[in-house]
């Protein structure tokens, strides 16, 4: 019972190497189960294989849209303050301006 290649010993543990089980010509038709594939159960390993690779990526890909966001906040944040001290200086010229007339009428 320990010949390699036994139902005990496999030669290989691999479902996807091992010879696939058919059923012998002695077996009347319908008397086992119909051949079943073990792909169902390498397919959910091969997703998780799949899942587990893209975690990284996907952590990668939600760093930068965060960044992203962030940057386009300190960008909206930049122009509302040169836009409020575009303003302030307008006032200022503004003030000037009025003043200059007030002194140009008074003389």
């Amino acid at each position: 019972m320990n010949t390699p290649g036994t139902i005990d010993r496999p030669l290989t543990h691999d479902p996807q190497k091992q010879a696939p089980m058919m059923p012998t010509a002695d077996e009347p038709a319908g008397s086992a189960t119909e051949d079943f594939t073990t792909c169902g159960a390498n397919d959910s390993r091969q997703n998780r294989t799949r899942e587990m690779q893209l975690i990284p990526e996907a952590l990668a890909r939600a760093h930068m849209h965060e960044r992203l966001h962030e940057a386009e906040q300190e960008r909206r944040a930049a122009r509302l303050m040169t836009a409020r001290r575009m303003q302030r200086r307008a006032e200022r010229a503004s003030q000037r301006a009025r003043r200059a007339l007030a002194m140009a009428v008074m003389q």
